[in-house]
């Protein structure tokens, strides 16, 4: 009985931690503003961790990838076995002081893919325990699939291949985008309240400026170019002159421009010209912007209120206008 119970659990884990990591694999940002949450001073208060969150991002989604890939085939069983019971131990008081103390209303488990409650996620946790304990008392039943050798070539091959995906993705934009900013989205139609009375998936979206929210002209617009500058202390400043050339160009194929971000503008005329960006400015709620594109500076096209483009400033001049 114990025997069974091990390979239910076994390709149960598995397969779970493969799709966890997978699906925060193609956009290990999204983790690193999650660790940002919790390492901030209203929820753990570690903000000493906070520059730290992107390593611990790409270490997360990496181990829970090959840790699922090394359980199915059987590599290290002994290693592989506590080293997700680990994990899952971080991931349940998580969890549960989210749910114990409603300091993180999401906590990431799933990333954008499947948003799941903190009260929802702390008892998926509990059962994820009682299979790994399962799978402790059962160590001896979980072998390789078909050989070591072949257990230990797909977990190396799948660390390789992770990483590569990381780097890309790193140095790019996510690879699949489940955010409501997705290529295809109606901003409009993605703002506007249900009957269910949920909040509507884009929210705290907005173009403000001293004369007040430019959203609802620039949704009118037949083109429109936002380029989010969301932090100018965090940005990276060699993407400027691309992202710049790139608004140009824009501009001149009859591109309205709007440079958004969540820094406090002092001198609005001293920073268009820093930048090399003479267009209108406004302020946007920074979580906003982080969740619309994965780039400071990146580029978004609109065009009638509809997503067409998505851009990191590493390719601005590939932008399709």
């Amino acid at each position: 009985m114990l025997k069974i119970l091990t390979h239910i659990s076994r390709f149960l884990i598995g397969i779970l931690f493969i799709y966890s990591g997978f699906v925060k694999l193609v956009d290990p940002m999204g983790s690193a503003f999650k660790f940002q949450e919790y390492f901030s001073e209203s929820v753990l208060n570690m903000e000493f961790l906070i520059p730290l969150a992107l390593p611990f991002s790409i270490l997360l989604v990496v181990a829970e990838l090959v840790l699922g890939i090394m359980l199915i085939v059987g590599y290290m069983p002994k290693l592989t076995v506590w080293s997700i019971f680990g994990l899952t131990l971080i991931f349940l008081f998580l969890t549960w002081y989210s749910y114990t103390y409603n300091k993180v209303t999401d906590c990431g488990c799933f990333g954008d893919a499947i948003k799941i409650s903190p009260k929802a996620t702390f008892y998926k946790n509990v059962i994820f325990m009682g299979l790994i304990v399962i799978l402790i008392l059962g160590l001896q039943y979980i072998k390789p699939l078909i050989s070591n050798k072949v257990a230990s070539l797909s977990t190396f091959v799948s660390l390789f291949l992770s990483l590569i995906v990381v780097y890309h993705v790193l140095n790019h934009l996510p690879i699949i985008d489940f955010r409501a900013y997705a290529i295809g989205t109606d901003i409009a139609d993605g703002m506007a309240y249900k009957d269910d009375g949920e909040v509507p998936p884009i929210h705290d979206f907005m173009i403000e400026t001293d004369d007040g929210d430019k959203l609802e002209e620039m949704l009118g617009k037949e083109k429109a170019m936002l380029i989010s500058l969301y932090n100018f202390e965090k940005m990276e400043r060699e993407g400027l002159p691309a992202v710049s050339e790139a608004a140009a160009k824009a501009k001149a194929a009859g591109y309205e421009i709007y440079v958004l971000t969540a820094s406090y503008i002092e001198d609005l005329e001293a920073s268009q010209k820093e930048f090399g960006l003479p267009y209108v400015f406004g302020f946007c709620d920074e979580t906003a912007l982080k969740t619309a594109i994965r780039a400071n500076p990146g580029i978004i096209l609109v065009k009638k209120g509809i997503i067409t483009g998505k851009y990191n400033w590493t390719d601005a001049e590939d932008v399709e206008l």
